[in-house]
């Protein structure tokens, strides 16, 4: 017995170094090495200022900036902590509003944010972009269709003084394509896509 003993707290030990210690150190040095930007969390500078992370979004609501997609995402609520409150993009609190599509209040907050999309560009050739009405899975998303940017041209280059197909330029620029050309959709990371609007279109003062 006394040997099986020393034999299972001699193979926890060797476990517990290979694959508690070595393993993980091992991987975040391969990483560090390896793809150093993505291993310290993919952030993003201005001016060599740290502003966000490539990975999650952020909350837009000037009209001379694009929009991300709608954020479920909630926190405590600090009058009352069995309650919380809207926090949009709150990377501590990442989820989905989890309404289903019977749900009247989803039903309704999707409706006014269509409602609000068309009044402020009547005239738009394309329908609605469904990621300017709806949260991701995440609430996190930092990312938009390409659609979804150039659905904005009219209000954002109104704003900014410049011609719509100046950004229309702009946003082209600033999608990023497919991996490897097959794998995931177009797609425009908001916050990237604001910091060049800012570079190249400054708001005028």
């Amino acid at each position: 017995m006394l040997t099986h003993l020393k034999q299972s707290i001699l193979a926890t030990l060797v476990l517990t170094l290979l694959c508690g210690l070595a393993y993980p150190l091992a991987m975040t040095g391969l990483a560090q090495a390896l793809f150093p930007h993505q291993a310290h969390g993919s952030l993003i500078e201005a001016d060599g200022k740290v502003v966000g992370s490539a990975l999650i979004g952020q909350a837009f609501a000037r009209p001379d900036y694009f929009l991300g997609r709608p954020s479920a995402t909630t926190d405590s609520d600090p009058n009352d902590a069995g309650k919380t409150v809207p926090a949009p993009y709150n990377a501590a609190g990442s989820n989905a509003s989890n309404a289903a599509p019977t749900s009247k209040s989803l039903v309704a907050d999707v409706g006014d944010r269509v409602a609000a999309l068309r009044a402020e560009n009547p005239n738009a050739r394309i329908p609605v972009p469904v990621d300017l009405v709806t949260a991701s899975g995440s609430g996190l998303d930092p990312h938009i269709s390409p659609n979804a940017a150039l659905y904005q041209l009219p209000r954002v280059a109104a704003a900014r003084h410049v011609g719509e197909g100046d950004l229309k330029t702009l946003v082209d620029l600033e999608t990023e394509r497919p991996t490897a050309g097959i794998l995931g959709e177009a797609r425009v990371n908001v916050l990237k896509l604001n910091l060049a609007l800012d570079k190249r279109f400054p708001t005028r003062q």
